[in-house]
Formats: C-alpha cells, sequence, structure tokens
C-alpha cells in the first residue's frame, strides 16, 4: 500500500471520521449532564446513559440521516427541483472529501515531491492499525488466560454453593448457569455471554458462611440478568476501535463502577444484610490475590472504598419519578428523531446531474468548440459569458467560471478544483440543433437559462468529466441591506421596460428586465433585487444575499472605479452583448462599496451564513473537439 494510495484514503475518511467522533463526544458529554441530573437515582439509569454513550460511537448519526433521506425520497411524489441539492448533516465541522476525486485526477498526479505532509496519513493509518492491534492482543491475552482456568476447571454439581446459585436463579428468573471450581488464583465471576459460565476459587466457600456466600452469588446472578458480559463486549470493541480518545477509556470506567453499584443495589433490595453484604466483598477480595479481568463480571470491580460507602448508607436510592422519566424519553426519542428529520429535508449525497424544473427534457448540444484562450496584446480581458436561444459562449473564461454559471454558485462555493480549473482560460462555444432552437420554447432571459443549464452541465461531465456534489459549509458572504437613509433606487414601470424587445413567449414579459455590466459599471433596467445579488457575487467573488426586502423592479445605473472588487467577468444575458463601458468608466471614481451606498442606498454587511457549496469529485482537461 503506497502513501499515495494512503493519502487519497485517508482525505476519503478522515473527514467522516472526524464528525463522528465530534458528535459521539457531544452525544457522551450530554449523556454525562443527564447522570448529574440523576446521581440520587438508581445506579441502573446511570449505567444505561453511559453505556449509551459507549454505542453512539459504533452509530454514525450520518446513518440516520441516510434513513431518513431514504423516508423522504420514497414519500416524494412530486419531480426534483432544478439546480442543486445539499445535505444539512448535523454538526459536521469536517469538510467531506471524495475518494474518487483524488484517485482519478490528473491534479493529484502532479503533486510535489513526497515529504512530512506527504507522509502523514500513512503514520496515522499506521498508528491506529497499531493501536487497534495492541488492543485486540491484550484483551485476548486476558480472555485465553479466564479460557484456560475455565478449561482447567471441574463442574461443581453439588454442595451449598450449587444449591444457593440454583435458588437464586428461580427468584432472579434467569437462564441455567453453570458453576465450575477453578484452581487458579481468580474472583468469583461469571463468563461467557450466550452461555454463561460462574467461576468459583476453590477454597473460598472455607473463608465464607452461608449468609456470606448467598450474597456473593446474588452479584453474579444479577450480573447474568442484566447482561452485563454483553454490554462489556460492546465496549470492548468500541475500545479497540477509538482507543486514541481518552473520553473513551473514561467512559469504561464509568461503566464498570456504575455496573457494580447496580448490582450492589439489587442484592440489597434482594434482602441481604448490608453489613453482611459488604463483609462478604471484603473477604473475596482478601482471597484473590490477582486483580479483576475485564472479560469477567465479578464481585469486586470499581472503587471499593466508595462501593463499602454506598452500600453501607441506610438511604436507598429513589426511583425514577414521573419528570425523569419524561427527560430521559424525550432526550432518546430526539436522538433518533433529530437525524432522520434532517436526512428527510436534506438529500445527503448529491449526483452532479440536477434536473431541471421544467418537466421538459433538457436540451441536448449539437456541437461544442472548447479552445484555449490566446492571449491578446497584453491588455486586461474581461470574461464574456453569454446564453442564448441558440446555444452558449464563453470567452476568456476559466472552467471555474463555467461551472459557475452551469450550477448556478459564485467562485465562493466551489471547492476541491486543482489549480489549473481556476487559472487557465478557454473559449467555448456551444451549439445547440436547429429542432430546439424555438424562442416560443427557450425564451430570452432567465427561463431560458435555466432550461440550458442542463446542456451546459452535460457538456461540462462529456468533455471535462466532471464529477461532483454538494455539501453544506459555513462561510463568509456579503448581505446586502438598505442603507441608512432609505434606497435611492428609481422603480420601474412597466411601460419602461423591455425597451430592446427582450419579450417573453406572449409579448412584453413585466417581470423581464434588461442588465448590463462591464468594468467599473452596471446597468439595470427592470429588474428585482435578485439579479443584482448575483451580479455583484461575480463582481465581488463572494456571495452576495439579498437583505433587503425589497420586493419591487427597479432602474438604475451603478458606476464605480474600474479593477477594485471587480471580479473581471461580463455576464451577457438573453443573446445581447453589453456595450464596452472600459472608455465611459470613471477611472477615479468611488470604490465598489461605496458606489453602491451613495448610488443606490444600500450596503454589503460581512456575515458569516451556512451555504450550499460544490465539491468537486473528479475533473479532466477537455478531449480534443
Amino acid at each position: 500500500m503506497t502513501p499515495a494510495y494512503v493519502s487519497v484514503l485517508w482525505r476519503g475518511i478522515a473527514p467522516g471520521l472526524g464528525n463522528h467522533v465530534w458528535q459521539s463526544t457531544l452525544f457522551a458529554v450530554v449523556a454525562g449532564l443527564l447522570t448529574l441530573i440523576l446521581r440520587k437515582n438508581h445506579a441502573r439509569a446511570r449505567y444505561w446513559l453511559w453505556l449509551a454513550a459507549s454505542v453512539k460511537f459504533l452509530v454514525p448519526f450520518s446513518l440516520l440521516v441516510s434513513i431518513g433521506s431514504h423516508l423522504a425520497w420514497s414519500h416524494s411524489s412530486g419531480p426534483a427541483n432544478g439546480g442543486l441539492y445539499v445535505a444539512m448533516e448535523i454538526s459536521q465541522p469536517f469538510a467531506q472529501t471524495s475518494i474518487a476525486m483524488q484517485a482519478s485526477s490528473p491534479a493529484a498526479s502532479t503533486t510535489a515531491a513526497p515529504n512530512l505532509f506527504h507522509w502523514l496519513p500513512t503514520f496515522l493509518v499506521a498508528s491506529w492499525i497499531c493501536g487497534f492491534a495492541v488492543v485486540l492482543l491484550v484483551w485476548c491475552a486476558r480472555w485465553r488466560k479466564i479460557s484456560g482456568a475455565l478449561r482447567k476447571a471441574a463442574p461443581l454439581r453439588g454442595g451449598r454453593e450449587a444449591e444457593a446459585l440454583v435458588r437464586l436463579q428461580h427468584i432472579a428468573a434467569v437462564r441455567p448457569i453453570d458453576i465450575v471450581l477453578s484452581r487458579d488464583s481468580l474472583e468469583p465471576g461469571i463468563f461467557g455471554i450466550a452461555r454463561p459460565v460462574l467461576i468459583w476459587p476453590e477454597g473460598i466457600s472455607n473463608h465464607l458462611d452461608d449468609a456470606h456466600l448467598e450474597a456473593i452469588l446474588a452479584h453474579e446472578v444479577w450480573h447474568v440478568r442484566r447482561r452485563d458480559n454483553l454490554a462489556a463486549a460492546i465496549h470492548m470493541l468500541v475500545e479497540a476501535l477509538f482507543w486514541f480518545h481518552p473520553l473513551v477509556w473514561w467512559l469504561g470506567a464509568r461503566l464498570v463502577e456504575e455496573r457494580e453499584r447496580a448490582c450492589d443495589e439489587e442484592v440489597v433490595e434482594l434482602g441481604s444484610e448490608r453489613q453482611v453484604y459488604a463483609e462478604s466483598i471484603l473477604k473475596v477480595c482478601e482471597f484473590c490475590v490477582g486483580s479483576p479481568l475485564a472479560c469477567v463480571s465479578g464481585v469486586t470491580g470499581a472503587d471499593l472504598k466508595k462501593r463499602m460507602v454506598c452500600i453501607m448508607t441506610k438511604g436507598i436510592a429513589r426511583k425514577l419519578d414521573f419528570g425523569r422519566k419524561l427527560l430521559l424519553s424525550t432526550a432518546g426519542v430526539l436522538a433518533l428523531a433529530l437525524p432522520i428529520v434532517f436526512g428527510m429535508a436534506n438529500v445527503t449525497q448529491i449526483r452532479a446531474e440536477a434536473q431541471v424544473e421544467n418537466s421538459a427534457a433538457a436540451p441536448a448540444y449539437q456541437s461544442a468548440s472548447i479552445k484555449p484562450h490566446q492571449s491578446g496584446n497584453g491588455t486586461k480581458e474581461h470574461v464574456g459569458i453569454m446564453f442564448s436561444p441558440h446555444g452558449f459562449t464563453a470567452r476568456v473564461a476559466t472552467l471555474e467560471d463555467v461551472i459557475g454559471v452551469a450550477y448556478g454558485v459564485h467562485r465562493d462555493l466551489i471547492s476541491g478544483a486543482p489549480d489549473w480549473v481556476k487559472l487557465e482560460k478557454y473559449d467555448i462555444d456551444v451549439k445547440l440543433p436547429d429542432s430546439v432552437v424555438d424562442k416560443s420554447r427557450i425564451p430570452n432571459g432567465e427561463i431560458g437559462i435555466a432550461r440550458l443549464r442542463p446542456m451546459l452541465q452535460a457538456l461540462l461531465a462529456d468533455r471535462f468529466h466532471l464529477t461532483l456534489h454538494g455539501q453544506t459549509k459555513d462561510l463568509q458572504v456579503y448581505e446586502l441591506v438598505v442603507a441608512e437613509g432609505g434606497p435611492k433606487l428609481k422603480e420601474a414601470s412597466a411601460g419602461y421596460m423591455n425597451p430592446n424587445g427582450i419579450n417573453g413567449p406572449e409579448g412584453p414579459h413585466p417581470q423581464m428586465g434588461r442588465m448590463m455590466n462591464g468594468p467599473g459599471e452596471l446597468t439595470d433596467q427592470g429588474a428585482s433585487m435578485a439579479p443584482l445579488a448575483e451580479q455583484l457575487s461575480w463582481q465581488l467573488g463572494r456571495t452576495v444575499l439579498d437583505k433587503t426586502g425589497l420586493t419591487g423592479n427597479y432602474d438604475f445605473s451603478l458606476r464605480w472605479k474600474p479593477g477594485e472588487s471587480d471580479g473581471g467577468m461580463t455576464k451577457l444575458v438573453g443573446g445581447q452583448p453589453a456595450a464596452d463601458s472600459t472608455s465611459s468608466s470613471d477611472s477615479s471614481g468611488p470604490s465598489l462599496f461605496t458606489a453602491i451606498q451613495e448610488q443606490l442606498g444600500l450596503k454589503l454587511e460581512l456575515q458569516k451564513a451556512p451555504m450550499q457549496v460544490l465539491v468537486i469529485d473528479q475533473v479532466e482537461k477537455p478531449t480534443e473537439n
């Protein structure tokens, strides 16, 4: 297994592992807070909380989210909306990447020579394997020791030990338990899960009278009834898998402590005298030199001093009242229901092949020309992108620009792309078949763009072998809000809109405006705030969210100093190219932020918000035309 392959594997599993460990840690913290509330109640309630925290390490929330997403799909009767669907995972601070991205992307093979960081994933994976193996070897050694003692032990068919055990089995209503006599220096304990066996040290009965002996046997019988060996085996698996997490080992100590206290409480409530029971535990400790083993549910586990105090305390632990039962029930339901509800509301893993909102099939392209852009005379060249009823055109555009237009996102919402996707520029011409070039079916403006985007997505998949998925991340964005003094926008009238014949299928459309932009200039006729926020996003290279609350259509002309906060992209909508406004721009004008406030009565505020992000799994340089 090469370091490169291990690195790919690590990048694929590390984010998910990080999210799972973080969620499980938070779950354990919540369980710990609940145990504090129940500290005066029976130990078995606290034991089950700690056991639930342990089992959570084996059950990722993503599994429940996936169940919820499948339930959502099975109950969905309508067509999927167009665009990109993104999962809202529960508390996932670690970004997810794809193994396929690094395994097949050419960019992955062009990395620098191996260095310390390159070997870090290999070191981490090797460390985990070593730790996992060491923990397993320790458990196996202890199990072999107990198993060897069991093979040498002789069945105990009669005597006061067997008689007392049969009587206690009947009282506790448990399956028959075999008792064997061992010559090894071991404490009395239950070994096995499916067929439990009580290991009884030879000679210990000589130190115990009948009351002491019955108390010790009652303790072991309650271990069987509670299935403590099964719970211990589950936590041993958790410790082996997550040996690197200190909380897991701390959980193990809490489980042993509450397990023994729970059995102590059961024995005392069964009728044993507190002093007799405490003496019996101390006598076992005096007789048994060896320490208790993790593979055996014995009688001397946990902190003996604390146990003696709890046993000898006259007060009896309170049972759960209605309020605490309701609290625990609510916490359990929420732990299961919240991930499923999130899964039903959001799709967990998204394919890049988005569907169009219109039920009609997306048009297929007839031909496509993709050429590396040849630089001109050294002057600054601005990106030009245009949708039209005849197809799609891009000039001086990076693949990152084209991906953003194809999926309706901005550059800050695209991650995982190799450097050439952001740097290399292309001239792209895509032509639709004459059979689908029909203005009555594909009108100019945003309706045409919405229907042509799937065509552009298909082009990216065919010629660039692009695959990607969606994800939610907390990103810094700009919020477009109304400045002090109110907006300075001129509300457009229906008669003034569409002066150049940009019409819908039935003539002039009152909701379809015209927007043109260029270096240092943005002109808008009869458009709402949403297109303005989108154009500002392209100019700034960062997502702008419309928080103005303005619902009308407006006319304005915004001018600022070219080159400042200018993304350099000219987006041409509806087949009407924008005029070159370089010459008319005021080279000494205000910054874009100042211009927005002074000329429009709006302002941009930097905020952090959860955003839908495109994560590129695989992309290749284009094939020949």
